[in-house]
């Protein structure tokens, strides 16, 4: 039996679903063609990380150029999905279909074009970089509108209409008024900068989606396909099923495992969800509660070591720093969330009285170990590599291989060549979103390089916040929040890269927080109203309010919003600084999201009184103080002995009764 697929709506790749429809008719070939450059292009990537890539923009072109094809085929127009029929006898919405159909290999034929264009003598094509002729201008142009065109399809409008403000202030400078006046661009010198130099839609974000990104997502898709998502999920329920909302911890467990190789928060809470939610159901949690736990956890997965969805290697990237001290200095923000959200469960369990499943219905953990413990090591080999010093294109090449080399080491997750073709294919299909969002974003950074917002927009955001870090750290969690709600987390996190982190880090914020800080508040829009994704997509499946599970996401998920002020102040807690100082800290903050889970939950040993809630909410600000630093005058290590003390005199006052007594929740 070959390895199957974690549960969801529909597992089955897209070759796997075309070759079922009936005859040979043109969706059927559409669909193949689809599901065949993706493989395709999955074993270019696998060859040129072996073996070395190409060119650097030779590649770069050939994986974007690849990428927009896709997108103009998966997210055709006229049709929902590429599977949709182009033509149905007796419709009279054929004609409709197949002018989109029509227009779709257009515009595919035009990205072949460019690239063929680009290809054909690549030498003289580059050294034209500054002097640009019109048919260069003409072919850049056209790359720029197909760029914008996929990213309404596979984005949405919400990043075109970004990208077009930027562009209109790069032509456009002298009718802006304030710090973004200046003085006008040529469209040839716009050109130049966008698509002929690596400034632009060909820089950073597409050399790490052509580099890091698609072999990542790779490694993730095979380990789905190879039964890991059942795996996981087992796994956290046999370790924490028995205990007091055993289920709704599974689902902190399983979400954090899954998540960080399917780099999707909603893709994970319609895969885990299913059985998370109606567990937690049926054991007496809230509706709403239970999908904002699967929410919280999913969308936690795209800052979990290792793979840590897709933006953790454009930190790597714009820091220019190993991809290994990322995930490194990840471990411990990563571990603070997904604690809080661990503690909100078990505090909602005990405040409403629901127990445990018997261990006799439970999975045993030796028995679930023994059927995937060989997956686990294809993720210790991923991490190994790492630590040897491999980069991470073959790092990720080599795991493939052990993974599907381990795959075989049981015949229920032995992959078969339709497995592994199909995870392949669904790989580089996942990762086409992500590929056009980085091209999207390669031209607002071209056009902020080429008006010079960049740094006028740093020292003027400054100004606003009046100098004050608080304020300006308030100012890009907000804007990180808003663009979130129409954008990628990797988009979001490239445009407050571009945007604002310099003015962090001009202020005395170290780096590698700023960009953390920029990566955070880019996820946590999935779970922040008034559009929070993965909220919606797990009230779905809870059969619970959509905004009222989104609200109960923003307040479970509350770690996500202010550990990042958290390692912001206190650099240790990014690994940044004496270890001795991690040591101190790391248990410091762990209280403090206790004493938060408290104040939020309103409940321990009994409910809490409005008056105490407040205390603790203000004991696990101070808990998270730098302890080396002075904050308002005083020592940091005064606050947070003084925040320790207050919360050890509530855990012990309601442990013995000195304290209101305890009583049942309403």
């Amino acid at each position: 039996m070959s390895g199957q697929a974690p549960s969801g709506p529909d597992n089955r790749s897209l070759l796997e679903q075309a070759l079922r429809l009936p005859g040979a008719d043109i969706t059927r070939t559409v669909a193949c063609t689809v599901a065949a450059l993706s493989i395709a292009l999955a074993l270019f990537h696998l060859f040129c990380a072996l073996f070395g890539t190409p060119e650097s923009r030779a590649f770069r072109s050939t994986h974007l150029v690849v990428m927009l094809v896709l997108a103009f085929l998966l997210r055709p127009l006229g049709r929902a999905s590429p599977l949709d029929p182009v033509l149905a006898p007796g419709d009279p919405g054929n004609a409709r279909r197949m002018a989109g159909f029509a227009a779709d290999m257009a515009l595919a034929a035009l990205g072949i074009f460019v690239q063929v264009y680009t290809l054909f003598d690549l030498e003289a094509f580059l050294m034209r970089q500054g002097d640009i002729t019109d048919t260069d201008m003409a072919v850049g142009t056209l790359m720029v509108v197909l760029v914008l065109e996929a990213t309404r399809r596979m984005v949405g409008l919400a990043m075109v209409a970004v990208a077009g403000f930027f562009v209109a202030h790069a032509l456009f400078t002298q009718h802006f008024p304030g710090f973004l006046y200046g003085p006008p661009t040529s469209f040839r010198k716009f050109i130049d900068f966008v698509f002929m130099r690596t400034e632009g839609i060909f820089g950073i974000p597409i050399y790490v989606a052509s580099t890091y990104i698609l072999l990542f997502i790779l490694f993730g898709a095979i380990l789905l396909r190879s039964g890991a998502g059942r795996f996981f999920i087992d796994l956290a329920v046999s370790l924490t099923g028995h205990r007091i909302g055993g289920p709704a911890k599974a689902s902190v467990v399983a979400s954090s495992c899954l998540g960080t190789v399917s780099g999707s928060a909603v893709a994970n809470v319609v895969t885990t969800g299913p059985f998370t939610i109606p567990l937690m159901k049926q054991l007496g949690y809230r509706p709403r509660f239970a999908g904002a736990v699967e929410a919280c956890a999913s969308s936690g997965g795209q800052i979990t070591p290792p793979i840590m969805g897709a933006a953790a290697f454009l930190v790597a990237e714009f820091l220019h720093i190993s991809y290994l001290w990322v995930i490194v200095a990840a471990i411990i923000p990563t571990a603070l969330y997904f604690t809080t959200v661990y503690f909100m469960v078990h505090l909602e369990a005990e405040k409403h009285g629901i127990g445990r499943i018997d261990r006799d219905q439970l999975p045993r953990f030796r028995h679930v170990l023994a059927r995937g413990w060989h997956l686990l090591l294809a993720l210790g080999v991923l991490l190994g590599l790492l630590f040897a010093g491999y980069t991470p294109m073959l790092a990720a090449f080599w795991s493939i291989v052990a993974l599907v080399g381990l795959s075989f080491l049981r015949r229920d997750t032995a992959m078969t060549g339709v497995d592994l073709f199909a995870a392949l294919e669904t790989g580089v299909r996942n990762t086409v979103p992500v590929t056009i969002a980085c091209a999207c974003a390669g031209i607002i950074i071209g056009s902020i390089f080429t008006s010079g917002l960049g740094l006028k927009f740093t020292y003027s955001v400054i100004d606003l916040a009046g100098g004050s870090l608080p304020i300006l750290l308030l100012l890009t969690a907000v804007g990180a929040i808003i663009l979130g709600m129409g954008m990628t987390t990797t988009a979001v996190y490239i445009t407050v890269a571009a945007l604002v982190v310099p003015a962090l880090i001009e202020i005395g914020v170290v780096p590698i927080a700023a960009h953390f800080f920029a990566l955070y508040f880019g996820v946590v829009s999935s779970i922040t109203p008034p559009v929070a994704l993965a909220s919606f997509a797990a009230a779905a499946v809870a059969g619970a309010p959509p905004m009222a599970t989104a609200v109960e996401s923003a307040r479970i998920g509350i770690a996500k919003y202010l550990v990042p002020f958290a390692f912001v102040y206190n650099p240790s807690l990014v690994l940044e600084g004496p270890v001795w100082m991690t040591a101190v800290s790391l248990p410091f903050a762990l209280a403090g999201v206790w004493a938060l889970s408290l104040a939020l939950e309103g409940w321990y040993r009994g409910s809490l009184p409005a008056a105490l809630r407040i205390v603790l909410a203000l004991t696990g600000g101070l808990l998270f103080m730098p302890p080396q630093a002075t904050v308002v005058g005083m020592p940091g290590w005064w606050l947070v002995a003084t925040g320790g003390a207050v919360l050890l005199l509530v855990v012990v006052g309601r442990r013995r009764g000195l304290l209101r007594p305890a009583a049942r929740a309403p």
